[in-house]
C-alpha cells in the first residue's frame, strides 16, 4: 500500500499486513455486516493514522528494545483505523453522503439501518481489541476518543448553518471530529514504548495539531477540489450546513454569502454559487495559513525527538498534509 507523495519504506510491510489484518478483525457472523465491513476496507484510504502510530513507535524506541514495532503497536494501529472507519460510516449517514473514497457509502449500498449497525459493530470490535491490549492507560486514552466523536457530532448538529460561531468554536469542533483520535493514538504509541510523561504529552500535542491541520485542509479541499478528486461531491460541507474555516473567512469579504446560508442553499445552484464566491476571496489562503500554524507546532515537536529515519518520515507526513492544497 502506498500513500501519495510519502515514502513509507520503513513500515511498508507493516502496512501491507495491517490491511490484511483489518479484514480479519472486522469479520462478522452475519453476512450483511461482513459485506458492509469488507466494503469499507476495500475502499482503501491513505492509512495516515496507522502510519503515524507505527512511525512514532520507531521514533521513540528505547536502546534496549530488540523490536522497534511491538505487536501492541501494530494492534493499536489497526484499532485506530477501525475507530476512524466506524466514525466515517456514521458521518455518512448523518450527512446523507452518496459516495466516500469514490465508492458508494454503506447506507447507499445497503440501507441506513445496516450502516448504523455496521458503525456500531466496528466501534464494538475496536473496544474489544483495545481491552485486549492489557494496558489500562492506553485503554483510557483511546476509549475517550469515542466519547469525543459523539460530542463532536452533537455539537456539529446543533450549529448547522450557524455563522455566528467563532473560529475558536470551529477549531474545538474539529478537535472532537478529527484531531482527538490522532492525538490519543500518538500518545498511546508513546505509552506502549514506556516513554516519560513529558514525551507522551508532547506527542499528544503533535497529534492534536497535525489533526487540526488535516481537518482544515480537508475543509479547503471540499471547496476547491472536483468531485472526482474528493471521491464525494464537492461542496458537501456547505450543502449539509457544516460551516468551515474557508466559509468563515469568506464571510468577512462577501456579505452575499449570509443570504445563501440563511436560506440553507435551498435553491438549485446555491451551493455552486457559494463555492464560486468563496474562491474569489482570500479565504482559502487564510484557511491554509491557519493550517500552517498547526503544522509548524507539529514540526517543532518532532524536531525535539532524536533524529532518525522515522522522524524524517513523520516530517514528510506533515508536509504531505499541508501540501494537499497547491
Amino acid at each position: 500500500m502506498q500513500t501519495t507523495n510519502i515514502n513509507f519504506q520503513l513500515i511498508s510491510n507493516d502496512l501491507i499486513q495491517l490491511n490484511k489484518n483489518l479484514k480479519k478483525m472486522v469479520s462478522a457472523k452475519h453476512p450483511i455486516l461482513f459485506a458492509a465491513a469488507e466494503h469499507l476496507f476495500n475502499a482503501g484510504g491513505k492509512r495516515i493514522r496507522p502510519s503515524i502510530i507505527l512511525l512514532i513507535s520507531k521514533a521513540t524506541i528505547k536502546k534496549y528494545q530488540t523490536i522497534s514495532i511491538l505487536p501492541e503497536h501494530k494492534r493499536l494501529a489497526e484499532i485506530t483505523e477501525i475507530i476512524h472507519t466506524a466514525s466515517l460510516v456514521h458521518d455518512d449517514v448523518i450527512d446523507d453522503c452518496e459516495k466516500r473514497r469514490g465508492i458508494e457509502t454503506v447506507h447507499n449500498k445497503f440501507t441506513t439501518k445496516v450502516a448504523v449497525l455496521a458503525g456500531d459493530f466496528l466501534f464494538a470490535q475496536s473496544s474489544w481489541y483495545l481491552a485486549n491490549l492489557n494496558n489500562i492507560e492506553v485503554v483510557k486514552t483511546i476509549s475517550k476518543v469515542i466519547t469525543d466523536f459523539a460530542e463532536g457530532e452533537v455539537r456539529q448538529g446543533l450549529i448547522h448553518f450557524d455563522y455566528t460561531i467563532s473560529i475558536e468554536n470551529y477549531i474545538e469542533k474539529s478537535f472532537y471530529k478529527t484531531a482527538s483520535l490522532i492525538a490519543a493514538a500518538c500518545q498511546g504509541s508513546a505509552m506502549l514504548n514506556q516513554c516519560d510523561k513529558i514525551t507522551q504529552k508532547q506527542l499528544y500535542l503533535y497529534g492534536k495539531h497535525l489533526g487540526l491541520a488535516f481537518q482544515i485542509i480537508d475543509d479547503i479541499l471540499d471547496i476547491i477540489s472536483s468531485s472526482k478528486t474528493l471521491g464525494k461531491p464537492a461542496g458537501s460541507d456547505l450543502k449539509n450546513g457544516n460551516l468551515t474555516a474557508p466559509i468563515f473567512f469568506a464571510l468577512e469579504e462577501k456579505k452575499i454569502l449570509y443570504q445563501l446560508i440563511n436560506r440553507e442553499f435551498q435553491n438549485t445552484h446555491d451551493t455552486k454559487k457559494a463555492v464560486n464566491i468563496i474562491k474569489t476571496t482570500n479565504s482559502i489562503q487564510k484557511a491554509k495559513d491557519l493550517a500552517e500554524e498547526h503544522i509548524q507546532i507539529a514540526q517543532y515537536i518532532i524536531h525535539q525527538l532524536n533524529p532518525t529515519e522515522a522522524t524524517k518520515s513523520l516530517l514528510l507526513i506533515n508536509n504531505y498534509i499541508i501540501n494537499r492544497v497547491h
